[in-house]
């Protein structure tokens, strides 16, 4: 059972007649009311509340009334209760037109379920955010400390992608099993991974702590999408995507704000890695809170799974190997190209990523309700196209339009992380989900290794720049796959893009 943390809300206005009706009205943005047996009452039809109750206290002066508006409710949002607890209460306080919602809200309203599940899913999202990152922001100092050189650091970093492997059988597993089990206690272990990779006595067993760690990891973050697909309204799965990725980016930030530990002993890295400990009462309550998807356990009481739908399957792994093809080696060779063919110094560096990456946000954000309104594949296909053509020409302009293109190329890109990457879920049933995002993720994975090394040899000879403008036809490619043979599952529920899943609809 949650525990209760009721508020009430009460302010007082005066209106006239016609504004007097419209409160007598039930509410219909992010909140659907009915009305109560009482007069001037509303209950709770549907939103994001435990519980919820509108209340209206009427004194006619004339022409014109007194009315005093309570409200006392309990928000479905745990652990997140006070990052909406200002935009709630100034929500309530005013009186939209039916229909429309807050730019923070789902276009879609959430039940008390969703509403809670998604808020467990940030958690565990965030954390996955840290756990992700460490290994990429702490091996350089591990390596000072080992005395290794940056061909052991190339290589430790390239094993621990074989971690993609245990991730895959986690996710066959929960196919099987159960999502529940293996995203909340998976998310643990990760933690409790990570954190011995702060007892290493090499470069190695860094690296064999953080296979885990990383394989782990990953796993849970297929799963948390798996989850809030499953059990998210269809207006709002995009939107689910996008909030899951923003604190999941808030993790990632977490882990670079503790880093300069680092540079206050040869060994200081280490805390970095010890961290996530902090995070296992918050995964504990996840744990106890969050609970098997319906979907699951309906799909669970019948036949067997059906097979993986291949042409699904085919056209999301290449799409994801040709996207990561491309942008990983613009994001992780993107230092070295500014300090060797543009001459920034470390301060320039520091100061170019955070001018254009920190707004990544909007524009997750945006690709998130606008593929939820407008479908995802014209918003997918488009953001594919302009984000990755900006990021080219960045590469291969100087001075303050390289900072232009990349803004805008990162902030119009990241709307294909909701539009498209909801697909992976949504396209196959809830028996072989976690299975068919296991190979997606590991097709991702060999686009980015083969990126890389096609970028590196290319630059060496005609520069990053054109390297990149090569590798930039695969996310061509996919925004023509998209329109041509992505179907459209804006709006759907899963068993209608999935029919094989009809006899199982929750």
């Amino acid at each position: 059972m949650h525990r209760r943390h009721a508020r009430t809300i009460t302010h007082t206005r005066v209106v006239d007649h016609s504004e007097l009706a419209r409160l007598r009205e039930p509410r219909d943005d992010f909140v659907a009311e009915v009305a109560g047996s009482v007069p001037d009452t509303f209950e709770l039809a549907t939103g994001p509340f435990h519980t919820y109750r509108r209340e209206l206290r009427v004194e006619p002066r004339d022409a014109r009334s007194l009315v005093t508006e309570t409200f006392r409710y309990d928000l479905a949002a745990p652990l997140w209760r006070v990052v909406f607890r200002i935009p709630i209460a100034r929500r309530l306080r005013r009186r939209p037109t039916a229909g429309h919602t807050p730019w923070w809200a789902p276009p879609a309203q959430l039940d008390a379920r969703a509403s809670t599940v998604l808020a467990l899913l940030c958690t565990v999202s965030m954390v996955c955010g840290y756990l992700g990152t460490v290994i990429t922001q702490t091996i350089t100092f591990a390596a000072d400390e080992f005395r290794n050189d940056k061909g052991a650091q190339g290589n430790t970093l390239a094993a621990v992608r074989i971690g993609i492997l245990l991730s895959m059988a986690i996710v066959t597993a929960a196919d099987r099993h159960g999502r529940r089990v293996f995203t909340a206690w998976g998310a643990m272990a990760a933690c409790v991974f990570t954190a011995l990779g702060a007892a290493s006595i090499n470069l190695w067993t860094l690296g064999a702590t953080q296979t885990m760690a990383r394989g782990i990891t990953t796993a849970v973050a297929i799963l948390v999408t798996i989850i809030a697909a499953e059990e998210l309204p269809a207006g709002a799965r995009a939107y689910g995507l996008s909030v899951l990725t923003l604190v999941a980016g808030l993790g990632a930030g977490l882990a670079v704000w503790v880093l300069p530990v680092a540079d206050l002993d040869v060994r200081a890295w280490r805390i970095v890695y010890v961290i996530p400990i902090l995070a296992l009462p918050l995964l504990w309550h996840v744990v106890r809170e969050l609970p098997e998807t319906r979907r699951f356990e309906v799909a669970a009481a019948h036949a067997d799974a059906a097979p993986i739908a291949r042409k699904r399957l085919a056209m999301l792994a290449l799409s994801g190997f040709l996207i990561l093809a491309f942008r990983t080696p613009a994001s992780q060779l993107q230092n070295d190209f500014l300090r060797d063919e543009r001459g920034f110094n470390a301060a320039r560096i520091t100061l170019f990523t955070v001018v254009t990456s920190t707004p990544i946000g909007v524009g997750v954000f945006l690709g998130g309700r606008l593929a939820d309104r407008r479908g995802r594949r014209i918003v997918g296909a488009i953001a594919m196209v302009f984000g990755s053509m900006a990021i080219v020409v960045s590469f291969l302009t100087h001075g303050w339009p390289m900072w232009v293109w990349q803004f805008a190329g990162i902030v119009i890109g990241a709307g294909t992380i909701p539009a498209l990457g909801v697909y992976g879920p949504e396209l196959f049933g809830t028996r072989t989900r976690g299975r068919a995002n296991g190979f997606v993720s590991i097709a991702g994975v060999l686009g980015s290794t083969l990126g890389l090394l096609v970028a590196s040899h290319l630059a060496d000879r005609v520069g990053l720049g054109k390297a990149l403008a090569v590798l930039a036809i695969g996310p061509l490619l996919v925004a023509g796959l998209v329109m041509l043979v992505y179907p459209e599952t804006a709006h759907l529920e899963l068993e209608q893009i999935n029919p094989g899943d009809e006899a199982s609809r929750p």
